[in-house]
C-alpha cells in the first residue's frame, strides 16, 4: 500500500449508507479490501474528527473522513480523567486530549464490545465516580452487578481539546446548569497557542454556518442565517512566529474558537480543519503539533442546587506545555 500524506473526504448524497471500508476504495482507488480495512484498523481513519475503528460503519452525507498519514495514539486511559469536584448533583472532571465527550447518535446503539473499542468520557465516568464514592470493583460481585451512576453532559470539548468539564448526575442539575449555559453565565476560559503574532485583544461577533462553501464550518454575512458565536482573545506571550492566547467564550457554538481565530489568519497549531481560507490553500504550520492546542483552563458557575459559587483551574497538558516551552526557549520559529 503506497503511503500519502493526510487526505480529506467528504461524504456525498449519493454515497449515503455506503460502508466506510467501500468508500475508502472509492476515494483511493489503489487500495485493495483488505487495504481499506487495514488503514481503519490500524487506527489511521477519523470520522467527523473521531477515530474510528470499524471498516463496516455505515456513513451519512456531510461526514467528514480524514486519513491521517500516521496511526492515532492510543485513546487515554480511565486513570488520566481526573475528578476535580463530586457530588450528588454534578461532577467536574479534567478531559484528556484524545477522548469524545458522548457518542454521535448514530453510534448510541452500538453493542457494549464496540463501544469499548474506544469508550467515550461519558461512559468511562459512572465507573470512574462509582470508584471515587467506594463502589468499586472491589466490593464484591454483587456489588458490580448494581448499575452505574448516570452522567448527563451539558457541554462538550472536541476530542482534541483537553480542559475542564462538567457533567450533571440528576435530571434537576441539568436542567439548570442547561439554563447556565443558555444565559451564558458560565465562566470558561480557553488557553491556545495559534501560529502568527496577535498584538492586541480582539472580540470576534459573527454568524456560524454549518457549511461556508467547502463543507467547513465558518461565519456569514447573510441576514438572518447562521448562529451568533462571541469569543474575546487576548494575548498573553509572543513566541517568534506563533502566540500564546486566551480565550474568553461569551456563546458556545460548535468549533467556534478554532472558526474565529483561523478566520483572522490565526489558526491553531496543530489544526487540520480551519487551516485554511476559503479556496485558498493551507496557511503553513511550523509547529509539528499532533493536536489542536486548545486548552480549557478555567470553568466556573454557581451551584445549581446549593448557588455557591464554584470555580476551577487547570494547567495546560504536557504537549502543550511541551511546545510552549520549545517556542519560549526559540527552538521553533
Amino acid at each position: 500500500m503506497k503511503q500519502r500524506g493526510e487526505q480529506l473526504f467528504h461524504v456525498q448524497d449519493a454515497q449515503a449508507k455506503q460502508t466506510l471500508a467501500a468508500l475508502l476504495r472509492q476515494w483511493r482507488p489503489d487500495l485493495s479490501w483488505s487495504e481499506a480495512r487495514e488503514l481503519v484498523t490500524g487506527r489511521r481513519v477519523l470520522v467527523n474528527g473521531n477515530l474510528c475503528l470499524d471498516p463496516a460503519r455505515r456513513l451519512q452525507p456531510g461526514e467528514v473522513v480524514k486519513l491521517t498519514a500516521a496511526p492515532a495514539s492510543p485513546p487515554p486511559s480511565a486513570e488520566q480523567v481526573r475528578i476535580r469536584h463530586l457530588d450528588e448533583h454534578l461532577v467536574v472532571v479534567e478531559k484528556p486530549a484524545g477522548i469524545t465527550t458522548m457518542r454521535h447518535l448514530e453510534e448510541a446503539d452500538w453493542p457494549e464490545r464496540r463501544k469499548q473499542k474506544q469508550p467515550t468520557l461519558d461512559e468511562l465516568l459512572p465507573r470512574l465516580i462509582a470508584r471515587e464514592e467506594g463502589a468499586g470493583p472491589l466490593r464484591g460481585a454483587a456489588s458490580r452487578r448494581a448499575p452505574l451512576p448516570r452522567v448527563r453532559p451539558v457541554h462538550r470539548l472536541d476530542r482534541d481539546t483537553s480542559g475542564l468539564m462538567v457533567f450533571a448526575r440528576t435530571v434537576e442539575a441539568e436542567r439548570e446548569l442547561g439554563r447556565l449555559f443558555k444565559r451564558h453565565d458560565v465562566h470558561r476560559v480557553y488557553q491556545a497557542i495559534v501560529v502568527g503574532r496577535l498584538t492586541e485583544a480582539r472580540t470576534f461577533d459573527t454568524h456560524l454556518v454549518r457549511d461556508r462553501g467547502d463543507k467547513r464550518r465558518g461565519s456569514t454575512e447573510l441576514p438572518q442565517q447562521g448562529k451568533r458565536a462571541v469569543t474575546h482573545v487576548r494575548p498573553l506571550e509572543a513566541l517568534g512566529g506563533f502566540t500564546l492566547v486566551e480565550c474568553r467564550l461569551e456563546t458556545g457554538r460548535t468549533h467556534q474558537i478554532r472558526i474565529h481565530l483561523a478566520e483572522a489568519g490565526l489558526p491553531l497549531a496543530g489544526e487540520k480543519v480551519y487551516d485554511r481560507p476559503l479556496g485558498g490553500p493551507p496557511w503553513p504550520d511550523p509547529s509539528g503539533a499532533g493536536r489542536i492546542m486548545l486548552h480549557a483552563a478555567e470553568l466556573g458557575f454557581e451551584h445549581p442546587q446549593t448557588q455557591a459559587p464554584l470555580r476551577f483551574h487547570m494547567a495546560p497538558p504536557k504537549d502543550f506545555a511541551e511546545l510552549l516551552r520549545r517556542l519560549q526557549a526559540g527552538k521553533l520559529m
